[in-house]
């Protein structure tokens, strides 16, 4: 794979000490542009359309439109993520929200699936399955989440509620760790640009093996685009002794991969009405443990988005295995065999 000649910098390098007193990525939501949401909400009742149904076109926001293409091109061109607030779920019902909120995920890009059920809006909470189980995936516990990517090119989080204690969001630049690894240890640096057998957990495309291999690291068209997730990389190393074994200094670069996410990490502990937008490609995210309350109606809840904006960079071939066709605007998500794609309310 080819090898970058020297550190990436630029605004996507960011750490986290520095964005934890600088906070201009916080990006309040104005009255005339809540109004202007509540105005499409109403809009969609009206015409009784579906949730399937939601565009740009459909779902108008003329003066948060303006201010949301801003938004999508500080994701993809600059630092790679942002947090909107002010939007008070309490006020609306959980249908409304999602409606806003798909709404809003419409004018930075389409909608993907993020599971093999075809969900296009996912639930993160803990729905007390055993992670032991091969199919189970982290984000339906209440187990802290190790520093990964998901599938798409933009993730969205809405917070519904929140966990009695804990349940921090955690997010690290990519480009950050690759230059201080590059700096540090350029041979564990290396290692990373070699393809790793990834567990899919269960969720396999016709005709794909259950594991992909792709890089940590990838150079393509002059940007660094990261793919990751260390627990399905270990884990496909017990669960599939076919796939490729990795060498030591393979283990000891995920390693410092890992301790270094944690200590350049930003945590943003997130308020009800509050949505996290970040650029896949660019940003590791993780979530630290969480205690729920015992009672149901107020356990922690978020609202979950893979978009794929039109506008987004080029990707490398290698990464069909992962997206299936890496046209932008109509990659990633989770598709397997007999995959009906819907909008669910309900955690499942």
């Amino acid at each position: 794979m080819p090898l970058t000649t020297g550190p990436i910098g630029g605004s996507a390098a960011w750490v986290g000490e520095d964005m934890a007193t600088q906070l201009d990525w916080i990006v309040a939501f104005t009255p005339a542009e809540l109004t202007e949401i509540d105005a499409a909400i109403e809009a969609h009742h009206r015409a009784g359309r579906a949730m399937g149904e939601i565009t740009p076109e459909t779902f108008r926001l003329p003066t948060l439109a303006r201010r949301l293409s801003k938004v999508l091109d500080d994701l993809l061109e600059g630092r790679g993520f942002v947090l909107m607030r002010g939007f008070d779920v309490s006020a609306r019902s959980v249908e409304d929200a999602a409606i806003a909120y798909l709404g809003i995920g419409s004018h930075l890009g389409g909608f993907r699936s993020q599971n093999a059920r075809g969900h296009l809006l996912g639930h993160v909470n803990d729905l007390g399955f055993d992670i032991r189980n091969p199919k189970v995936r982290y984000y339906q516990t209440n187990k802290e989440l190790e520093f990964h990517t998901d599938s798409c090119d933009v993730v969205g989080l809405l917070c519904l509620k929140t966990a009695r204690a804990g349940g921090g969001s955690r997010i690290v630049s990519s480009v950050a760790l690759h230059d201080r690894m590059l700096a540090e240890t350029p041979d564990l640096c290396r290692a990373l640009y070699n393809p790793m057998p990834t567990d899919r957990r269960g969720e396999v495309p016709p005709g794909m093996l259950p594991w992909f291999e792709i890089p940590v690291f990838n150079w393509h068209a002059g940007r660094l685009s990261t793919i990751y997730s260390g627990q399905y990389i270990r884990s496909a190393q017990v669960n599939f002794p076919e796939a490729r074994r990795l060498s030591a200094i393979e283990h000891a670069a995920l390693d410092r991969l890992d301790a270094l996410a944690s200590e350049l990490s930003l945590q943003m502990d997130f308020q009800p009405g509050d949505m996290q937008f970040i650029h896949n490609h660019q940003i590791l995210h993780s979530r630290t443990d969480f205690e729920d309350w015992p009672e149901p109606e107020k356990r922690r809840h978020l609202l979950r988005l893979w978009l794929s904006p039109k506008q987004a960079r080029d990707l490398p071939p290698v990464f069909a295995q992962r997206y299936g066709d890496i046209t932008p605007g109509n990659r990633g998500g989770i598709v397997v065999q007999d995959t009906v794609l819907r909008f669910t309310l309900e955690p499942a």
